[in-house]
């Protein structure tokens, strides 16, 4: 019986955290549920313009940006010239008015606007119920988990929201996790392996946390488009190859890892560098590979050492 098996001490128990972690990723997760119905609020907003003919998206780059929510605004109102809503630009798209004019030629009618007002009014909740979150998070990890926080600030790729996912999820705790791998098993960032009959099939990255997995992968993202950093070169080398989506949980996982070292020992973040991949070529074998493509092209190599 499973429950004999488990009285013996045979089965590893599962993570469970203290009640201060739970009660956070209560928090946490219930901030993530609503960012994300932010961000289907804006596409469906995106959607009732696109109906109604407006095409704001193809000259700004957000529909709800200040500019387009004062023209929005302007439209619900019955303003439908648009020479007068281009006028309601601010900023960077002040020099893109005649662009807009044409943009916001459409036939925004009176049950657009309906649906418009909604949207903007529920983004309006949405808005205020997601910083209500961010200060009792906030509130929460100043109290407890400050340190931590403090520690991985310095890593490429995090900002304070990730943070408190991180610390929510894992509860800061690396003695659950005797290594990072398991701790990457256990957020489903570890390559998948299904072998049968001698043979190794390529599939998906295991089950895991995917409330981690996701806020990690989001990381990897940006921690790709930093400069002089090694998350940056991993993800530029692995991409070439594998694609993005590859390199994205790639880079995903190094961060676990790194987070793992840093909770474990109380390290303080150093970068390994941008320069770390090609610094560890072998110059000599990377020069005669170089000289035996050109000679495949029919070229003649002579080798002089700069000066």
């Amino acid at each position: 019986m499973p429950a004999d098996v488990a009285a013996h001490g045979m089965v590893r128990p599962s993570f469970v955290p203290p009640p201060p972690i739970r009660e956070l990723r209560e928090l946490t997760r219930y901030r993530k549920t609503q960012i994300d119905a932010r961000a289907a609020e804006i596409a469906r907003l995106e959607k009732v313009l696109q109906d109604a003919g407006i095409k704001l998206t193809s000259v700004a780059s957000k529909v709800l940006t200040q500019s387009g929510r004062a023209m929005i605004e302007a439209l619900i109102a019955g303003e439908h010239d648009p020479a007068a809503l281009a006028g309601l630009a601010k900023g960077k798209l002040r020099p893109k008015i005649p662009q807009l004019t044409a943009a916001l030629h459409g036939h925004f009618g009176a049950h657009h606007a309906i649906v418009a007002a909604r949207i903007l009014a529920h983004l309006d909740f949405l808005d205020a119920t997601i910083a209500a979150l961010d200060r009792q998070i906030g509130v929460q990890v100043a109290e407890r988990y400050q340190s931590a926080a403090r520690l991985l600030a310095d890593v490429p790729g995090l900002e304070r929201r990730s943070i408190e996912v991180i610390i929510a999820e894992t509860g800061a705790d690396m003695s659950c996790f005797p290594c990072p791998a398991q701790l990457a098993s256990w957020a489903g960032l570890c390559p998948g392996n299904h072998e049968s009959a001698g043979k190794r099939r390529k599939v998906a990255t295991t089950p895991g946390n995917q409330w981690l997995r996701r806020t990690l992968i989001e990381s990897a993202r940006a921690a790709a488009r930093t400069r002089d950093s090694y998350f940056g070169a991993q993800y530029r080398q692995i991409a070439r190859r594998r694609g993005p989506n590859k390199a994205a949980v790639a880079v995903a996982h190094s961060l676990l890892d790194v987070i793992w070292h840093m909770l474990t020992t109380g390290e303080v973040f150093a970068d390994l560098g941008a320069d770390y991949f090609t610094s560890r070529h072998d110059t000599e074998h990377q020069t005669q590979r170089l000289v035996s493509q050109l000679e495949k092209l029919g070229y003649t190599v002579q080798l002089a050492a700069a000066a």
